[in-house]
C-alpha cells in the first residue's frame, strides 16, 4: 500500500488535534472552526485554537470558572479593557514551570484569532457586540531582514562539502550525510523553497530531464519550479547516494532522509543549517528561512523584476517580497555616492 504524502500526513495530523482540542472549549467555539474550514489550513486553525486556549484559560481564571464553562453572556460583557490587560498579561507569564514572553507578533497573532472568533460570533447573532473590532493590533516593528552575502554563500556549500570549522564530532557525522546536505543547502540557496516544502519533497517530484520539480506550497497548491544545473549536480550525487541504501524501505517515497532511513524533520533541517552557518557566519543567526531571503535578494539582484521574484517565492502579496530587496536600496545608494567626481 502506497504512503499518503507528508502533506496529507500532516493534515490529518493536524486534524486529529483539532478535534481533541476542541473538547477543552464550549460548543460555540467548534461552530466557529467549522466556519473557518473552507478558508483556513490545518495548521491555521490549531494555531488558532492554542491562541483561543490561553485566552479562554485567562478568562475562566479571572471568572472562577473552568473553560468550558464560559457562555456566550460572558463574552458579551468583556469590555475593551478586558482584551488589552489579557494582552498586557501574555508579555511575560508563567505555566507549567516554564515563562512566556510575547512581543508584538505574538500579541498580533493571538489577537488576529479572538477577532476572528468575536467576529464570528457577532454575524451570528450569537453576541449583541463586537468589543474586539475596537482594539488596536499591536505595531509590528520590523527587523533587519538577515541574508547570506555571495561570499558567504560559497562558505557554507564549502563547510558541508569540506568542513574545517566543524567540531570532531560533526566531521565524524558529515561523512555520512554529506551529499545530502549539500543537495539540500544548495536547493535551499537555489530555488528559495520554504522548509515545509522541502521536507514534504518525494524523489518522485523531480524531473532531472528539464531540471524541475513539483512543491506543495502553503495553502495546499501544487506548482512547478525549476533549478539550474549546479543544483541539479547536488541532486544526482545525493541520489546515488540514496539508491545505495541498503536497508532503505523501498516504499519511504521522501527525497530527504534522516540516518534512520525515513523522511528528514523540519526540527533535523533547522539543526543542520544552524550547524554549517554557525560554522562560517557565527555572528548571524541563519536558518532555512534566512537562506530563502538570501535567495530572494540574489534572484532580484539578478532579474531586477519584483514580480518574478513574488511568483518564485509563491508570495501573494508582492509587498512580503519587497522585504527581500531592502538591501537592493541600500547597494543602489552606495553606488551612487561615487557616481559623481568633485575633482
Amino acid at each position: 500500500m502506497a504512503k499518503v504524502s507528508y502533506h496529507t500526513e500532516m493534515d490529518l495530523k493536524n486534524q486529529k488535534k483539532i478535534m481533541q482540542e476542541l473538547s477543552f472549549f464550549p460548543g460555540y467555539v467548534q461552530d466557529f472552526i467549522i466556519s473557518i474550514e473552507n478558508n483556513t489550513s490545518s495548521l491555521t486553525r490549531v494555531n488558532y485554537l492554542a491562541d483561543l486556549k490561553l485566552f479562554f484559560t485567562y478568562l475562566a481564571n479571572n471568572l472562577s470558572k473552568s473553560p468550558k464553562e464560559i457562555t456566550l453572556s460572558d463574552l458579551d460583557s468583556i469590555k475593551a479593557r478586558d482584551i488589552e490587560r489579557f494582552l498586557s498579561y501574555v508579555s511575560y507569564f508563567e505555566r507549567d514551570g516554564k515563562v512566556h514572553i510575547n512581543k508584538e507578533k505574538g500579541k498580533a497573532r493571538k489577537l488576529s484569532a479572538i477577532r476572528s472568533l468575536f467576529k464570528f460570533l457577532f454575524k451570528s447573532d450569537l453576541i449583541r457586540s463586537n468589543v474586539v473590532s475596537k482594539i488596536t493590533t499591536p505595531k509590528i516593528h520590523e527587523k533587519e531582514i538577515i541574508r547570506l552575502e555571495p561570499d558567504e554563500v560559497a562558505k557554507l556549500l564549502d563547510e558541508a562539502e569540506a568542513p574545517e570549522n566543524l567540531t570532531r564530532r560533526e566531521i565524524t557525522y558529515n561523512r555520512r550525510t554529506k551529499e545530502r546536505d549539500v543537495a539540500m543547502l544548495t536547493l535551499f540557496l537555489g530555488t528559495g523553497i520554504r522548509i515545509s516544502e522541502c521536507v514534504g519533497l518525494n524523489v518522485s517530484d523531480l524531473n532531472l530531464t528539464d531540471n524541475s520539480f513539483k512543491i506543495t506550497r502553503k495553502g495546499g497548491n501544487e506548482v512547478v519550479l525549476y533549478f539550474s544545473n549546479e543544483v541539479k549536480d547536488a541532486l544526482i550525487q545525493w541520489l546515488n547516494v540514496r539508491d545505495k541504501i541498503e536497508t532503505l524501505d523501498k516504499d519511504e517515497p521522501a527525497l530527504f532522509l534522516s540516518l534512520q532511513r525515513k523522511r528528514i524533520t523540519p526540527r533535523a533541517v533547522e539543526n543542520l543549517v544552524k550547524k554549517y552557518s554557525q560554522a562560517v557566519t557565527p555572528l548571524k543567526k541563519i536558518s532555512p528561512h534566512k537562506l530563502r531571503s538570501t535567495y530572494g535578494t540574489s534572484l532580484y539582484r539578478e532579474t531586477q523584476d519584483i514580480y518574478i521574484v513574488a511568483d518564485v517565492l509563491g508570495h501573494k502579496d508582492v509587498n512580503t517580497t519587497k522585504k527581500h530587496y531592502a538591501a537592493i536600496d541600500e547597494d543602489i545608494r552606495r553606488n551612487a555616492s561615487t557616481k559623481v567626481k568633485l575633482r
